[in-house]
């Protein structure tokens, strides 16, 4: 394994030749100044998951807004660095590299096409640029076991997190939600349903959603022990059911299903039944409680937000029709629907579906990179490989099998929801990006 060291001050004995005195200190100042750069060299994997739990926390609307960018940019400089010191070659994954390459740069020409706007850029880079780097740095730095078993641990500590929030917030324990931004009804959107620190509840049960699967993959490998498990896959149906989502609701429980009758581990099976009977007595409980049981039935019966999107749909078919190939520009959608959508008094128009904007945004070239891309990440799983780098590994066979799965999930919900979040593309990318680059390994070793 390749490793960086840090150069050592210069040790110098009495006698001929001896260096002078301010030799010796410029090489100590400048080995203590190198010392922070050697760190961040040294642990890559520490970096990545610092930079995810900001974007995961970043507070908006205050000065600290940026920090996730910043921590962005130093993650980007600290990895190509130490790819550079040790000779590692760029990643590149063939098809699905190019057409995440080729939409970023069709979204990066309507972006610039149109006066200055920070909220373009946000979403730009949240829904193609963060993705597209996160997903080539992930094969750089989590190369090794040990740093994939870290990022495992990440996605648990995370899921415990947000499961508390969310499970605080359905029992009104609003004492015990951290960061208070979450309680604050003028930033964000669905204040009255759990919405964690992304102040989207779709956001949040799309994460919760895919870091529960994360989680049952790991009890599967006996990294999860039987009390944590209990606690974390127990209270897992009670989080997603605070979301109030439906389309949440829909993906959680079809991909326990699929989790249950696909995956053929005995263990799984049991593990995946359990939260499926938890999650069914937790609705039944739910209907116990006057507050939740009207809760519940104002979701199931709510026919205004439907009614809206089918005029959004309309609309935006027109607009399809007026440029289909390349579209209108990136962020440009809402601006337009507010003109030809002028019964509906609403602040901000949005497709509700993340194909739909995308074709009216970047036209049909654009739908057909961004369909290239599932296809290229679907065939991931479909894939059949005579060896394994470790049969007990974070991204093992079993991974391979769990992966349409994960990826359904972000797929059906992107049905209903635009997916602008910044961390649900930059967690699925960095799975995808460590999946990616070991299966490239495995291929290699099966030459």
């Amino acid at each position: 394994m390749s490793s960086l060291q840090l150069p050592q001050p210069v040790q110098t004995t009495s006698g001929v030749g001896r260096p002078k005195f301010g030799s010796e200190v410029i090489a100590t100042t400048v080995c203590a100044a190198a010392r922070p750069l050697y760190i961040l060299l040294a642990a890559p994997s520490l970096l990545y998951l610092a930079a995810l739990v900001i974007m995961l926390l970043r507070p908006p609307g205050v000065d600290f807004y940026h920090v996730d960018r910043i921590a962005f940019a130093l993650l980007i400089f600290a990895v190509c660095l130490r790819a550079l010191l040790l000779r590692q070659t760029l990643p590149w994954y063939g098809p699905i590299s190019w057409a995440m390459f080729g939409l970023l740069i069709l979204a990066l020409a309507g972006t610039l096409s149109q006066p200055f706007d920070m909220l373009t850029w946000n979403v730009l880079s949240a829904k193609f640029l963060v993705p597209f780097i996160l997903f080539h740095l992930a094969g750089l730095v989590f190369t090794e076991e040990d740093s994939c078993r870290g990022f495992e641990v990440f996605c648990l500590v995370t899921l415990a997190y947000l499961s508390f929030l969310a499970i605080a917030f359905l029992m009104g324990a609003n004492a015990l939600i951290f960061p208070r931004y979450i309680l604050d009804e003028s930033l964000g959107t669905h204040i009255h349903r759990a919405r964690g620190p992304f102040l989207q509840a779709v956001a949040n049960g799309v994460t919760l959603n895919l870091l529960g699967l994360f989680a049952l993959h790991a009890f599967d490998r006996g990294r999860l022990p039987k009390p944590v498990a209990l606690v974390l896959l127990g209270a897992l149906p009670f989080a997603i059911l605070a979301t109030m989502t439906r389309a949440v609701w829909l993906s959680f429980a079809g991909s326990i299903l699929l989790a249950f009758f696909i995956l053929g581990s005995a263990r799984m099976r049991r593990a995946s039944g359990s939260v499926l009977v938890i999650g069914i007595a937790g609705v039944m409980i739910a209907f116990l409680s006057s507050p939740l049981r009207t809760a519940l039935q104002d979701r199931f019966e709510a026919i205004g937000p439907v009614e809206i999107r089918i005029a959004v749909y309309r609309a935006s078919w027109q607009m399809v029709q007026e440029k289909p190939w390349l579209g209108w520009g990136q962020n440009h959608m809402a601006t337009e629907m507010g003109d030809r959508l002028p019964d509906y008094k609403l602040d901000t128009f949005a497709a509700h579906n993340t194909y739909l904007e995308i074709l009216v945004e970047h036209g049909l070239v654009g739908l057909a990179l961004y369909a290239s891309i599932i296809v290229a990440l679907l065939r991931l799983g479909s894939r059949k490989r005579k060896s394994y780098l470790r049969a007990d590994g974070v991204f093992n066979a079993q991974f391979r099998t769990l992966w349409p799965i994960l990826l359904g999930v972000y797929l059906v919900n992107a049905c209903f929801v635009v997916m602008n979040y910044q961390f649900v593309n930059a967690l699925l990318f960095t799975m995808a990006g460590i999946f990616c680059a070991q299966d490239r390994q495995v291929s290699e070793l099966n030459r």
